[in-house]
């Protein structure tokens, strides 16, 4: 099979039609330029990791273990849901199969740490959150790989262009400084607290620096990530999980705040695990700029969650009014079981 896809004139991403390329994608970023981005990912993303490991507390995790129904529910939600919306954005939109691909592995990916804030903002439960997200990020060593060949099945030509072993490998990689983190939470929980700051800061200013310079370096082709379609996925994917997250837990009679949290576990994916994945698996003449596709993801997963948790304090706001406006009448029987000398 041609890798040498060209993404620029791949027409599906313009055109509902199916139809791939075999001309080249001329790499527009230096090579020491993309050397220093994929190095700089590659820390951000391990600084993540390991702030990530330090949120995890074994005594929680034995927990919901334990009482397995949240946890059960919220990673059949995560890894049910996702995967299956992108699965069927692709056959709506009729994705080439190296945009499918990338919609797909951003279907898969496990929680991220979002995630736990955006549930901290909604009062959800926050230990179901962070179990949530540490198992996601666990069973996804064996769910991603499983999940993408599964559902490549039903995508024509496309069983080839997925690197299992490279993805294997990447996630791998990436559980080492999760590991790392349990253990700085476990013997020394301490500096537990700094590091998750101190790493959720640095990826949040990282990525957004990324973003920025590789934007403007292939400011010539970066209509490709925001093409109509694409965007229009992007959008649709984290609503989907936020609303069917929360729509599956309501069935399965969870209280609120576990809805709330499922919700949000459900729509949230780790967009620097799937940044760093289609750059790693994958050369830049095969992902050119789709690799900043998770990004476009990850601003309307921010966007939408930060809509839903205004809405949220809007109605709490509400309602508490209300309840403290509205005060019962006392009346003529409660006046004179009143004790006399009273007010």
């Amino acid at each position: 099979m041609n890798h040498t896809v060209d993404i620029l004139s791949d027409p599906d991403l313009w055109h509902n039609i199916t139809a791939n390329t075999t001309s080249s994608y001329t790499p527009i970023m230096p090579s020491v330029m993309e050397k220093i981005t994929d190095i700089v990912l590659t820390i951000v993303l391990f600084i993540t990791m390991v702030s990530l490991g330090c949120t995890m507390e074994m005594s929680k995790i034995k927990h919901h273990i334990m009482k397995p129904k949240g946890v059960v529910i919220a990673v059949l939600s995560q890894y049910g849901i996702m995967p299956l919306t992108a699965f069927c954005l692709t056959k709506v939109f009729q994705l080439g199969e190296t945009v499918s691909v990338v919609v797909l592995i951003c279907g898969c990916c496990p929680g991220g740490t979002l995630s736990n804030i955006f549930t901290l903002a909604l009062q959800g439960d926050m230990n179901l959150s962070i179990v949530m997200t540490s198992c996601s990020t666990l069973l996804a060593l064996g769910m991603m790989p499983l999940l993408l060949y599964l559902y490549c099945q039903g995508l024509s030509n496309i069983q080839s262009t997925v690197p299992y072993v490279e993805i294997i490998v990447s996630l791998v990689l990436i559980l080492v400084p999760c590991g790392i983190g349990i253990l700085i939470n476990t013997y020394r929980p301490q500096y537990s607290k700094i590091i998750t700051k101190v790493g959720l800061s640095l990826m949040m200013v990282f990525t957004l620096v990324i973003a920025i310079v590789t934007a403007t370096v292939n400011k010539s082709v970066i209509l490709t990530v925001v093409s109509p379609i694409l965007l229009a996925i992007a959008a649709l994917m984290p609503l989907i999980g936020y609303s069917f997250g929360y729509v599956i837990s309501a069935i399965f009679r969870l209280n609120q705040a576990e809805r709330r949290t499922v919700s949000m576990e459900t729509g949230c994916q780790n967009v620097p695990l799937c940044t760093t994945i289609l750059k790693i698996a994958f050369s830049q003449e095969v992902m050119g700029p789709l690799f900043l596709f998770p990004m476009v993801y990850g601003s309307f997963q921010l966007l939408e969650a930060v809509t839903l948790i205004v809405l949220f304090r809007c109605y709490q706001r509400f309602t508490r009014k209300e309840k403290e406006t509205y005060q019962p009448g006392v009346t003529g029987e409660e006046l004179k079981e009143t004790p006399k000398g009273t007010v």
